[in-house]
């Protein structure tokens, strides 16, 4: 008889702690609760990524946002991202990419990157909450967002060269599928 109630009180915690399923609501993010959750932490695998700028080499570690679930989130509500982090939006096949900053809270620079590992265009600084579009106008093979003025302070420039992956990184031995290596 004593394991009927206690058999109640467990379903009853087991029901309490269940995560409601995604209502979905708004255009650029879902739920908003949901995406502050997901998007609020950064995900365990961080990717090896160089840009060869006129001033050397620049290495960033950064996320990558490969389910469309991920890129929809992206940097949204974070609050802090590290000097040499930020996240990888890879587009297979290459499109012509427009993001916004909605719901973003920190300011970014975009680094829109050819297929050939070339940067087309750098949206520069884009101002938080923003929903004006920021696009290269051109298909691109993906796109870094890393923290707002970094290009700048670092000297990356339109035409410099972006690697990722085992390719980035040649000496040290990577295990990844996510290799982008140009040229």
């Amino acid at each position: 008889m004593t394991r009927f109630p206690a058999l109640i009180a467990l379903a009853m915690l087991a029901a309490c702690s269940s995560q409601p399923p995604s209502a979905g609501g708004n255009s650029a993010g879902g739920n908003m609760v949901n995406n502050e959750a997901a998007s609020a932490a950064p995900s365990a695998a961080l990717l090896p990524l160089v840009i060869q700028s006129r001033n050397g080499a620049r290495r960033f570690a950064v996320e990558v946002a490969a389910t469309p679930q991920q890129q929809e989130a992206g940097l949204m509500f974070r609050k802090e991202l590290a000097d040499n982090g930020g996240m990888l939006f890879p587009m297979d096949p290459p499109r012509t990419a427009s993001f916004w900053m909605k719901n973003t809270l920190i300011p970014l620079d975009m680094l829109f990157i050819r297929t050939d590992g070339t940067i087309a265009f750098i949206g520069a600084d884009s101002v938080p909450y923003s929903r004006e579009p920021v696009s290269a106008g051109v298909p691109v093979a993906a796109v870094l967002e890393i923290g707002g003025g970094r290009a700048a302070e670092l000297g990356i420039k339109e035409g410099d060269v972006v690697q990722w992956g085992g390719c980035a990184v040649p000496t040290e031995k990577l295990r990844t599928e996510l290799n982008f290596c140009p040229g």
